[in-house]
C-alpha cells in the first residue's frame, strides 16, 4: 500500500523476550524515527518465554530498514524480518455491534453470512458480529452494516505468518 513520496506499510515481525518493558522499548524505537505504528500485536508464542509482535507501520523503506538493524540490537529481541506482502499470511479479527429490529436483522444477518461472519449475539436490538480476514475484507463488511448502525467496534490489529516452511525461530 503506497503513500505519499516512498511512503508505505510495512509489517514487522518480532520474537521478543515475554517480559515487562520490552513493548515500551520496541515501539518506542518507532516513534522515535517517526513511523507511526498503524497496528501492533502482541501475544505469548509456544514459549510461554517469547512473545510474537507484529507491527504495521507506515514509512519509507530506508528508514524501516535503520529501525530493523536497531530493533535487532536490542537485548529482548531475539529475531526480527520484514515479512513481503506477497508471501504472508495477514487476518486480523474483528468484533462489531450493529443496531437491528425486526425488519432489518434477515438483511444483516445475510451480509454476516456472505462475509463468512459469525453471530456471536443477538439481543431484540442488536446482533454481534465475529469477523476474521484481511483489512480490505473486514473494511467491506463495516461498509454494508453501516447503513444498520453500528453501535460498538473492537479490532484486534493485525497478526501474520510467512506462508510455507520458513519461519521466524530462535
Amino acid at each position: 500500500m503506497e503513500g505519499e513520496a516512498g511512503m508505505k506499510q510495512h509489517v514487522v515481525s518480532a520474537l521478543v523476550e515475554n517480559r515487562a518493558g520490552t513493548l515500551s522499548r520496541v515501539s518506542g524505537l518507532f516513534s522515535r524515527r517517526g513511523f507511526n505504528i498503524d497496528s501492533l500485536t502482541v501475544g505469548e508464542t509456544e514459549d510461554p518465554s517469547l512473545s510474537r509482535m507484529t507491527i504495521a507501520v507506515t514509512g519509507d523503506d530506508a528508514a524501516l530498514e535503520q529501525i530493523t538493524k536497531q530493533l535487532e540490537k536490542l537485548v529482548d529481541v531475539i529475531a526480527v524480518r520484514r515479512l513481503d506482502p506477497g508471501s504472508c499470511i495477514r487476518r486480523e479479527i474483528m468484533l462489531v455491534k450493529v443496531g437491528v429490529d425486526e425488519k432489518t436483522r434477515p438483511a444483516a444477518l445475510e451480509i454476516a453470512g456472505i462475509f463468512r461472519s459469525r453471530v456471536i449475539d443477538v439481543s431484540p436490538s442488536t446482533i454481534t458480529i465475529e469477523a476474521t480476514g484481511d483489512r480490505e475484507k473486514l473494511n467491506g463488511l463495516l461498509l454494508l452494516l453501516s447503513p444498520y448502525g453500528i453501535l460498538e467496534l473492537a479490532r484486534t490489529g493485525l497478526v501474520a505468518l510467512e506462508r510455507g516452511a520458513r519461519v521466524l525461530s530462535v
